[in-house]
């Protein structure tokens, strides 16, 4: 008998970072720019997908003046700040991914949004390829889940998690995590860019056909970011990052991309021994062990998303011999650091070559915004002076390199925060817009330079 020859296997190579393809390999991605992401991946057909077998649904043209904008009505999420970050709601048929690093908190939040939602809405599907379904009914005992409509599928085939949302018809399922969920027909391992591209691309399908709210765990690299190809924050609706230090008891729970709603918005939850509890005045939290009169220690008026939040920046300097001083942030950008060390000594006089330099940003929250470069600058010439910030002043203002303290923007919520946690002065910039009914009891003190703010701080 003649002899069969396989066919030849296509291979190509994928970036981790971009999901861009290319032909060889290299240490370098050529679109990206990162190092050591090609990663070999076998070339072969797309299985057809329920959404390529199936005509659209709605796929006739339709007047704009003709659609209903209040079409869509939202499950009531009955966890605040969950809903919060949302955008008020669970919208039915909406992807959404939420990422973070491993141990924060995303499983527990999620089934504790599952028991909720299955206790006053309706079935619930929780899917899980990580934890066997001992340790889920352990911790769901734990978060209290009485009698409801939570059902528990411990599964790693899409066509069998596909089936069962079919056969259920859920309101809400939660899918633990689609690194974990393989499609049969494709050759490549669980966890690869081909199987967790396939398995978003279907799970998109069966939400938009069957106006199933699906969510969808997404590890993440050591950098922080979402693992896989960047094709999977395109494809779901909502991209959500749970963020925190696994030793501090707050998380934040941070939006990236949300169709449905604001971007950038915050939830904040601290974690219990009973699961995730809201924060319902996150500044309050953030200050509450502040040890007042302390030198190296400044109070800064920042915005997540639409929410204004008073956090405690913390620095300290410390003589050194090493020819290259460090410079640490935690929770602060590291490059900013860098910036506003040159400016103090280049503009104020301030000199820090000989220093090592740290800054902290208190209860494990990520400060992203320029707004808190003047608190950062008055921390660290406070920490080098000696010298404490009085304890009722707040620091709102972004720091240009030539010295000057630029105007901010939403500079009316950051004063009424500043006001309602009995703060009475605040260093604002001078260039600022003049300010609507400024808040009662609460000393507005404009200045338009680094070495003003210093001297208004410090007391010159």
């Amino acid at each position: 008998m003649p002899k069969t020859i396989a066919p030849k296997l296509k291979t190509r190579y994928v970036c981790t970072n971009c999901g861009s393809t290319q032909a060889r390999w290299s240490g370098k991605c050529p679109a990206c720019g990162e190092w050591n992401t090609l990663i070999e991946e076998v070339v072969e057909a797309q299985p057809a997908t329920a959404a390529r077998r199936a005509p659209a649904l709605g796929a006739v043209p339709q007047k704009l003046c003709d659609i209903r904008a209040d079409a869509i009505q939202r499950l009531p999420l009955p966890i605040g700040e969950f809903s919060r970050v949302l955008g008020g709601g669970i919208v039915p048929g909406s992807l959404v991914l939420i990422g973070g690093d491993p141990g924060i908190g995303k499983s527990t939040l999620l089934l504790q949004s599952a028991v909720l939602v299955a206790r006053h809405i309706g079935p619930t599907l929780y899917v899980s390829g990580e934890e066997s379904a001992q340790q889920i009914k352990m911790r769901a005992e734990r978060l209290g889940v009485g009698q409801s409509e939570l059902y528990l599928l411990t599964e790693t085939n899409l066509d069998s998690v596909i089936h069962a949302i079919e056969t259920l018809r859920p309101k809400l399922c939660i899918v633990d995590s689609i690194q974990t969920m393989y499609v049969d027909g494709l050759q490549s391992s669980p966890g690869t860019i081909t199987q967790v591209r396939e398995s978003a691309q279907r799970l998109q399908a069966i939400a938009k056909s069957g106006e199933v709210a699906v969510f969808i765990v997404g590890h993440v690299t050591k950098d922080g970011s979402l693992a896989g190809p960047k094709v999977l924050e395109h494809i779901v609706d909502t991209v959500l990052q749970l963020e925190g230090d696994r030793f501090q008891s707050f998380r934040v729970l941070r939006s990236m991309k949300n169709r449905f709603g604001a971007t950038s918005e915050v939830g904040v939850f601290e974690m219990t021994g009973d699961g995730m509890r809201e924060v319902l005045n996150p500044s309050e939290a953030f200050l509450a062990e502040r040890l007042l009169h302390a030198p190296g220690s400044a109070v800064a008026v920042t915005m997540e998303g639409t929410r204004p939040l008073l956090v405690e920046v913390q620095a300290l300097t410390s003589p050194t011999q090493n020819p290259m001083p460090r410079r640490t942030a935690n929770g602060f950008d590291y490059n900013r650091l860098f910036l506003l060390i040159a400016v103090l000594g280049k503009r104020v006089g301030i000199r820090l070559h000989d220093q090592d330099v740290f800054v902290n940003v208190v209860g494990g929250l990520t400060i992203d915004e320029p707004a808190a470069d003047l608190a950062a600058a008055v921390a660290i010439a406070s920490a080098h002076k000696g010298v404490p910030v009085p304890a009722d002043i707040a620091v709102v203002g972004e720091v240009g390199l030539s010295g000057e303290v630029r105007s901010v923007g939403q500079l009316n919520q950051r004063l009424n925060e500043a006001a309602k946690l009995g703060f009475t002065r605040c260093i604002l910039p001078k260039t600022a817009r003049k300010v609507e009914r400024p808040p009662d009891g609460l000393q507005l003190l404009p200045v338009r330079s680094l070495g003003e703010a210093l001297d208004v701080a410090l007391g010159g």
